[in-house]
């Protein structure tokens, strides 16, 4: 069995999409699936004439703004591989979300828009990426639009990871002019040719170096002697090296054009890793071969309006998986059932019957579950489990219709378990109005809009001066609500005792009255 289950392993590919907010991460996701063959037309977020909304950007929040907010899995096979993809959020105020991920995949594409490079977000990924040991495949998009030099965006990653840039692909025109790829593999030009609206894939036409025509003859011959240097430094793709994170192969593509696309599919299929074992709480690696486990990495509900179900998605860590198998809930011990349990398309399902490590599984109304937890089948395991940001923005919540409480209290508890906002718990304050602990403000509007279309149940927020929260203990909280200006929480859904500040000042005025008193950073360990 443990033959046939690392047979099954090493056909996957379970892989992330992340970037900077409007890089394209979501019309990159949908080319891929369209030169797959998954789907038969591309859609854009922004719905040009003729297209439809992105698969994998399925609530009306997204489709409404053209941002990604959820993390979203889909999964499709491609040549004798079976790729699990998932496209992240990209907006700062959703990176808690985009690190649950991150948790759950063995490599990323990390997508830079050729006129901006390496931005904010991109730069804080990478260091996510590279703490957690995971490779990555640097794509830089857009180059259908006018934007910075091939070399000068090269130097740039270089410069600012540490890694050392492998063209994998190199454009044939200047950014905004974009005619083509050079293969560095077999040297052969590959012209694109767009379709209209960019619905479908890209034509492609190969031509050997001595057969490249007179019309693309100057910007081949300036590219090619841009790859001959490259390579004469020793910019040239080591698989031991990208597995190390030293390296990061580089690929040039248009998604909106469906140009570079299907370079991309074959860079996943051929170089990015498949699963492997996975340390378990003790550090221990677990074999895939080893009997089934997996790990929760997101909890989402409202995917189904028909339903009204909540699904926990889980990355398969080891073993097989078989519908109506009894999994045990690691951080309760109590067993369940897989009655009903799904493979994800975007908003889309369809029953599973098996599973293999690197698939990712949707249990369906798993009420129980939390991101980070594991489960497990007869032999006993639990894994790291994902710690919680430190929320900078602070809100609290009651009922906009006091008569729809058990709605408000019912909607709460499930945005807080799913992980959209963190609620805290308060002596000092009612079950009517807790408060809400956030990332980014962009969550406030997320939960605003989640409570009044799936709950039923409007809510309003009124603001708190708080803008620090520390960690701290039960036995402290006395003390530190004794202090003008603070306010410290019995508890959030993973134990932490915290204590919100309006200023670091107060931190220093609570160490002087009460040395003795705990106040810790609300610290996520990248590297775990």
């Amino acid at each position: 069995m443990s033959s046939s289950v690392a047979a099954e392993a090493a056909r996957r590919r379970t892989i992330a999409v992340i970037s900077h907010p409007d890089a394209g991460k979501s019309t990159l996701t949908e080319a891929l699936l369209l030169h797959a063959r998954a789907i038969g037309q591309a859609g854009a977020v922004h719905g040009k004439a003729g297209r439809q909304g992105t698969v994998s950007d399925w609530m009306d929040m997204e489709k409404d703004r053209g941002i990604s907010i959820s993390s979203s899995a889909l999964q499709f096979p491609y040549r004798d591989t079976i790729i699990n993809l998932v496209d992240t959020p990209g907006h700062a105020d959703f990176s808690e979300d985009t690190y649950r991920v991150l948790t759950a995949v063995d490599s990323a594409i990390m997508l830079l828009d050729a006129a901006k490079g390496m931005e904010a977000q991109t730069m804080k990924l990478f260091e996510v990426c590279r703490a957690r040991r995971i490779p990555i495949i640097t794509v830089i998009n857009k180059w259908d639009r006018p934007g910075h030099e091939a070399l000068a965006l090269l130097d740039e990653v270089e410069q600012r990871t540490g890694m050392v840039p492998t063209p994998w692909t190199w454009p044939v025109g200047i950014a905004g002019d974009f005619h083509g790829v050079i293969e560095q593999w077999s040297g052969d030009f590959i012209r694109y040719t767009r379709t209209p609206g960019g619905s479908t894939v890209a034509l492609e036409e190969r031509f050997a170096p001595v057969a490249v025509e007179e019309r693309d003859r100057a910007d081949f011959d300036a590219a090619q002697e841009e790859v001959e240097l490259l390579a004469a430094d020793g910019y040239v793709h080591d698989a031991e090296l990208f597995a190390a994170q030293a390296t990061t192969p580089v690929l040039f593509a248009s998604a909106v054009s469906n140009f570079g696309v299907a370079h991309l599919l074959d860079v996943v299929a051929d170089m990015a890793p498949a699963p492997s074992a996975r340390p378990d709480r003790d550090g221990v690696r677990r074999p895939v071969g080893s009997g089934f486990s997996a790990q929760v990495f997101k909890v989402q509900a409202g995917m189904d309006k028909a339903h009204r179900d909540r699904l926990a998605f889980a990355r398969v860590c080891s073993g097989v998986f078989h519908r109506g198998d009894v999994i045990t809930h690691a951080a309760t011990g109590r067993s369940f059932t897989t009655k009903y349990v799904s493979s994800v398309f975007g908003r889309d399902r369809e029953t599973l019957e098996e599973a293999f490590p690197g698939d990712i599984i949707g249990l369906v109304n798993a009420g129980a579950l939390r991101a980070g937890d594991t489960l497990h089948g007869d032999e006993p395991v639990e894994f790291p489990p994902i710690p919680a940001f430190a929320p900078e923005h602070f809100r609290t919540v009651r009922a906009a219709d006091p008569s729809k409480f058990k709605q408000f209290q019912k909607g709460i508890e499930q945005l807080d378990q799913e992980g959209v906002i963190q609620v805290l718990d308060s002596e000092t304050r009612s079950r009517q109005n807790p408060i809400l602990a956030a990332v980014g403000p962009m969550q406030f509007e997320v939960t605003s809009h989640r409570m009044a279309n799936e709950f039923n149940a409007p809510v309003r927020f009124d603001e708190l001066p708080y803008t620090l929260a520390l960690r701290t203990r039960e036995e402290d909280l006395g003390a530190i609500n004794a202090t003008s200006g603070v306010e410290a929480v019995e508890r959030r859904q993973d134990g932490a005792h915290l204590a919100l500040l309006s200023g670091k000042w107060q931190v220093t005025w609570i160490k002087r009255n009460h040395p003795d008193a705990m106040l810790e950073p609300v610290s996520v360990d990248v590297g775990e």
